[in-house]
């Protein structure tokens, strides 16, 4: 798979790292590379030592988007659509390590992740009116979510690059690192989100993308409570303040509400 691209899988401690791989075409997504997601993502939610998720680019680009010279067979199925939902509903914290480029179709997976850190050069654009599609809807919305509707119409109306400050500024980057660090970046970040309480990141995760969708529920809050309530965690958090150490939290997921 390496010369038409794929999407690479590694564990590393309690992260696991999704690599984008297709440096000769800019790590542009092929068909196979949108369906991929599914199944990478799948491997991170099951897998109860991975507690947060980080995805970035091979070499000098994060994403270019979808393969232009695949266009027609992915823009005629969901695949992109399918692609965003397996990142955006993974349980577990994601991470987006922009290290460089990052149009089309990898602004929407880089908008798919909860967090996202870019590396000062990185330059960001969402193009279909270069094309003449309509963005996925799906994604759109997590725009809309994320920049309000007046960024977004800009992003898409221009079609217009802009960089990781301007990126910053209107909601898109959370955070901008120089270059040469933003994977250890989001990596450090990780390693420190994998040692806080995931009963208390997987529940706010999931309660407030809910709240925003407005499909919350009192019964999706009363599951979550009973998690508290059955889990070591909030005792073991107290503990560790009241003795000035470091927590060891031990909730793994494995009684997630559905």
């Amino acid at each position: 798979m390496g010369t038409e691209g794929h999407l690479a899988y590694e564990v590393r401690g309690g992260t696991a790292l999704v690599t984008i791989d297709h440096p000769s075409r800019r790590n542009a997504l092929t068909p196979q590379m949108w369906a991929q997601w599914a199944e990478v993502m799948g491997a991170a939610t099951v897998d109860t030592d991975v507690r947060v998720v980080v995805v970035t680019g091979a070499g000098q680009t994060f994403c270019a988007g979808a393969d232009i010279s695949q266009l027609d067979s992915i823009h005629d199925t969901d695949l992109p659509t399918q692609a965003h939902r397996a990142i955006a509903e993974c349980p577990k914290p994601t991470i987006a390590a922009i290290n460089g480029s990052c149009v089309g179709g990898g602004v929407q997976v880089a908008a798919a992740c909860d967090i996202r850190i870019s590396a000062t050069s990185a330059r960001f654009g969402v193009t279909p009116a270069n094309l003449g599609i309509i963005y996925p809807t799906v994604p759109l919305e997590r725009l809309v979510r994320l920049l309000g509707p007046a960024a977004t119409k800009y992003l898409i109306f221009t079609a217009e690059l802009v960089g990781a400050e301007r990126a910053r500024h209107i909601g898109l980057v959370d955070e901008v690192v120089p270059d040469d660090v933003v994977l250890d970046r989001a990596l450090r970040l990780a390693d420190d989100l994998a040692g806080r309480s995931q009963l208390t990141i997987q529940a706010t995760k999931d309660l407030v993308d809910r709240m925003v969708d407005r499909t919350l529920e009192d019964a999706r809050v009363a599951a979550w409570m009973d998690q508290v309530a059955s889990s070591p965690d909030v005792a073991e958090g107290m503990a560790a303040f009241r003795a000035r150490r470091k927590p060891q939290f031990t909730w793994n997921g494995a009684g997630l509400p559905e």
